[in-house]
Order: C-alpha cells, then structure tokens, then sequence
C-alpha cells in the first residue's frame, strides 16, 4: 500500500498491512503532518493527520498525546488502512506544539476544541471517537467530561480516574517511584524545546540511575520543567487543587459509551475498575450506563508480552489493544454489528487457569465474600513464622509486632511498578527473599484441596498500635505455588494518618489500638489445588511509595526518622481478617 506524506509531496515508502478481522476493506492511507488547530485561548497544537486515500468521509479517532506522536505511526497507519482518520495531536507543551505543559490543567479545553476540530474536517463524517492509554488516557477522559457534541465515545485503557489517589497517592502515601520517574522523563523534552545548557536538580533525572530515591524533594526546580512535581507533594492531601481534576466527582458528566481496559498488575487497575463502575452507573445518558464495557488484561503498564515478571500467563494473554478498538469504533462508530452487542460486558483474564472469561457485569454478583483470620503465637515475622490463615475466627491470642525503620525500608519487589524497571522490575514475583525480613509479617493458609477461584475486590482489616504517631501498613496477597514460590497477586497501603480521610488527616496516640481498612485493590486468580494464600504485613514498599518517617511531619520537608514498634492484633475483640472474594 502506497502512503503519502502530504507536507513533502512525495512518496515516502510503501508497507503492506495485513488484513484485519474488523474491516471489510482495506484502504491506500495517505498522512499529513503537524496540521495545525488553534485552541480558544489562541495556543497553535500540531497534530498528524492519517486517512483513508478514498472518497468520501469517514469518523475520526483522535489521540492527545504527551509522548510525541511521531512515535504512533503503525497506529495511525492501522486506523487509517481500516476505514478511519486517525488523527494524533501534541498535547498543549509538548514537542510540536506550542503553549506551557502541565499535566491535567488544560486537557479538558483543549480536548472539547480538538474533538469539535476534527469533527469539521473536511474528510470527517462528524463521529469522533477517542483513543489511548495512560495519560493519554487521562487526555480521553478529561475531554470526556467537558461532553463535546461530535464526541460518540472513548476507550480509555490502564488510565487513572482520580490523579490524587490514582496518580500520586495511594492510601495517602506519595507514589514516588511513578512520580519521580515519570516527570523526570517528561522534564527532558522540556530542555530540548528550550534548547538550553540547562541540567535537571541533583537527585531528579531518574533516567540515569541509580539515584538515591531516599530524596524526596530534590530541591526547587528553577529550570521550571516540572513545576507541577513540587506541586503534587506540596498537596499531600485530597484537597482542591486534586478535585479540580477528578474524574471519579464527573462521571455524569460523560455522555458517550467507554470500552475501558485495566490491567491486573496496573498501576492504574482500581482506577480502571472505578471508571467501568462509575460510568455503568452514574454516565449522564442512557448510551453511557448501558453500552460501557470493561476488559481487564495481566500486565499494563507492568508489561505487553506473555512473560510478565516471573508468570508465562501464554501467548492467548497477549491483547491486540489497537484491534480492539478497531472492533468497538466499528460497532459504534460505523454500525457495523460484528457482535459486540451480544456479548456480555466483561471480559477478564482469570489468571491461575490463565483464560479468558466473559462475565455478566463487575463486580460479579456470585461472589461469596469470605473473611479469612489471622492467627499466630506472636511469632508471625519472617516466611519461617507461625502465622497461619483461616476462616475460623480467633479467640485468645498474643499480638504480633516488628520493628520498621525507614532507613532500612522494606523493597519494592514486583507488583504495579512504573519507573526504574531495571532495578525495580514490576509483575508477580517471588517474594521469598522480602519474607525473610523480621519487619514483615507472614500468614499463609493451608494448601487448598480444589482450585479455589478469588475474582473481585479485597480488602484488609487490621487492628494495629505503634509507638509512633504516624506510620504505614503495606498488605500484600500472595500466590504460593508446592515448590514454595510465592507470586504477589495484589497490594495496599495505608499511612496511618489517612484512616478516617484523605482530606483531615489525624495522628495516632502511641500505643492506642485501631482499626484499619487497607484497600488492596482487586484481582482474578485461581489458586490451583496445592496452592497456599498468603498475607505480608509490613510498613514500606520503598521506592514505590515514599517512606513514612514515624514522626508526623511532612516528608517531604522533614529530615529526622524515628523507628516504629508497630502491633498486629488478632484476637476475639480484634478479629484482624482478610476480606476475599470467593468464587462457589
């Protein structure tokens, strides 16, 4: 297939596209590069322009992008050859087109005006639909919500809807390997634009490491390329400057079906799920509630092949994410019944069989929650413990306790990681080496006699003091295969200030019992018969998120650590427990 490159006049190559089961033709592409599109406040973006080389008009997919979108022409390309313009825009800031960056501030503006420009293109059939994952993402459904009249539908895939407790916050602990990393990534194309002998902070390019990730403020950025950086820790809490920006507070305002994807081992999976959930339910039309769909996948941002961490989850695991979208945008876009419509509306991967499975809606109304107690002697520290898992409740028994020092913090190890992977590699890994530790805490069941299906939301119940007035408990569900192997299936957090809100924070009276909700997200896993569940208990998952200094300062700021006597209850008055649900 010939492509032509518009802006030169020439023919710049020719590629052959294999053909596709969601289109009925396959068309000659012809592209045009940085078209330029004035916003309402008079900002220039540039976006390249992919469309069928045939008469006659076509719906628009449109992707706002931060990452350069020269780096999107196989996508472009794909879109176009299957009956639609694809059109990938800069985003205000970033690499061609004009204007300051900051993240979330004008997607919602820029997004309506871009929708409504290519609606009125010459070659658009007035359709749009939007496309993209991650921040891009975010750039969806910031749109989304300002309700453009063309836009007819999204597919936001492993993307936040809350950029506090999503983005930069988890349980009220900063997100610092994401934080850092990402901004640090994203500050290098600043200097480019400048074309300045400007270097980044001491401590900030995450890029080269290893950094000492113990610097959480690394200092002003007085090059001024990630401003917002120093604003997000600046804003520890869910205060306005977060919920100007939450997707999760507008869910009425989205008036257009989402085919929205997760990832099990996304940084970003509660963020999917709450989307799916928050559309279905409270979308501002009928389309919205009744049409939205949810595919979860394994990896996400923690990987794109069949291998992720230590889990060969098969090739059947590996999504065709651009193929999707071509499917959904034929069926809402075009009318095409290719039959989605009868499908049902989820479809998961249920990891431990390693299957694809379609499901009415989710949560899945058959789950059985099942609480599951924590019992020890008092020596529950290290895989080598006596803490035990089960569905008898407990009566008389000591406490558990371990020291947590955030100069020696527990490693990030596996899990929803983004940013230094070659250090801190993300997936299920075993978590053999971190049990070890006296800081962590080990409770495992006995091995199931059947496969025992966990498919839904999970949560953690503890009841805990420390000697501090402010410290972290981390829960982590974990997969324990004969041999011993114990893959991390899911985690939480929570800084101890943030139990009642994650507006008011409140410091603890040393030595005081409480009870903790830890949300650990949501998982779907078979634990095969001979497998083990298991619980860790600790008080860091460092670099992931930022060390709690014990001392109720601001961490950012503050320079002095303390260590923690932290107690695990489990006991008649406090029936610590893991909340699980159980597939029958």
């Amino acid at each position: 297939m010939r492509i032509y490159h518009r802006c030169l006049g020439v023919i710049v190559g020719t590629l052959m596209l294999s053909g596709s089961m969601y289109a009925r033709e396959q068309y000659d592409v012809k592209v045009e590069t940085n078209v330029a599109m004035k916003t309402r406040d008079g900002i220039t973006l540039r976006a390249d322009i992919y469309r069928p080389e045939a008469p006659g008009k076509f719906p628009v997919i449109l992707q706002r992008t931060p990452y350069d979108k020269r780096n999107d022409v196989a996508t472009g390309l794909r879109f176009a050859a299957n009956g639609f313009v694809f059109v990938d825009q800069d985003v205000r800031g970033r690499n061609a087109s004009e204007g300051d960056w900051y993240p979330f501030r004008y997607e919602s503006q820029d997004g309506y005006d871009a929708v409504e420009w290519v609606a009125g293109l010459p070659y658009s059939d007035g359709k749009v639909g939007l496309f993209g994952g991650s921040y891009v993402g975010a750039t969806q459904m910031l749109a989304a919500i300002a309700s453009p009249p063309h836009l007819a539908g999204i597919m936001p895939f492993v993307t936040a809807t809350d950029y506090y407790e999503d983005w930069a916050y988890q349980g009220g602990a900063f997100q610092q390997l994401l934080a850092q990393a990402w901004s640090s990534a994203l500050a290098l194309d600043g200097l480019t634009r400048r074309a300045a002998p400007t270097a980044l902070p001491t401590h900030w390019n995450l890029m080269d490491p290893p950094v000492d990730y113990k610097v959480l403020n690394p200092g002003k950025d007085s090059a001024g390329l990630a401003n917002y950086y120093f604003d997000w820790i600046d804003h520890p809490t869910d205060d306005e400057y977060w919920k100007q920006w939450s997707i999760q507070r507008s869910f009425d305002k989205i008036q257009v079906p989402a085919l929205v994807i997760g990832g099990w081992y996304d940084l970003f999976q509660d963020g999917s799920l709450r989307t799916y959930m928050g559309i279905k339910s409270k979308g501002g039309s009928e389309a919205a509630r009744s049409q939205t769909r949810l595919v979860m996948i394994v990896g996400g941002h923690a990987g794109g092949t069949q291998t992720i961490g230590d889990v060969d989850f098969g090739k059947k695991s590996v999504p065709d994410i651009t193929g999707l979208a071509i499917e959904w945008y034929n069926y809402l876009l075009k009318g095409i019944d290719n039959g989605i419509s009868k499908q049902p509306r989820v479809k998961l991967f249920v990891m431990g069989k390693n299957e694809w499975r379609y499901e009415d809606d989710w949560p899945l109304a058959r789950a059985k929650s099942t609480t599951y107690y924590l019992h020890s002697n008092g020596k529950a520290n290290t895989l080598s413990g006596d803490g035990t898992l089960s569905t008898t409740s407990p009566e008389t028994e000591p406490s558990d306790q371990y020291v947590y020092d955030p100069d020696q913090p527990v490693p990030t190890h596996g899990g929803a990681v983004l940013g230094d992977t070659t250090h801190y590699p993300p997936g299920p890994l075993d978590q053999r080496a971190v049990e070890t530790r006296p800081d962590v805490l080990v409770y495992t069941t006995p091995a199931f006699k059947q496969d025992t299906e966990v498919s839904g939301h999970i949560t953690l119940e503890l009841y805990v003091s420390s000697s501090a007035v402010d410290t972290d408990f981390v829960g982590k569900l974990i997969d324990v295969s004969p041999n011993g192997q114990a893959e991390n299936l899911t985690d939480g957090i929570l800084r101890a200030r943030y139990r009642l809100s994650e507006e008011k924070p409140e410091l603890m009276n040393p030595g005081e019992v409480y009870k903790l909700t830890i949300d650990l997200w949501s998982t779907s896993n078979v634990f095969l018969a001979g497998h083990k569940l298991r619980l860790e208990i600790e008080s860091s998952n460092f670099p992931r998120f930022d060390r709690n200094l014990n001392n109720g300062l601001s961490p950012e700021t503050s320079t002095s650590a303390m260590k923690a006597t932290n107690m695990v209850y489990h006991d008649k008055a406090h029936p610590s427990a893991l909340i699980l649900p159980v597939i029958p």
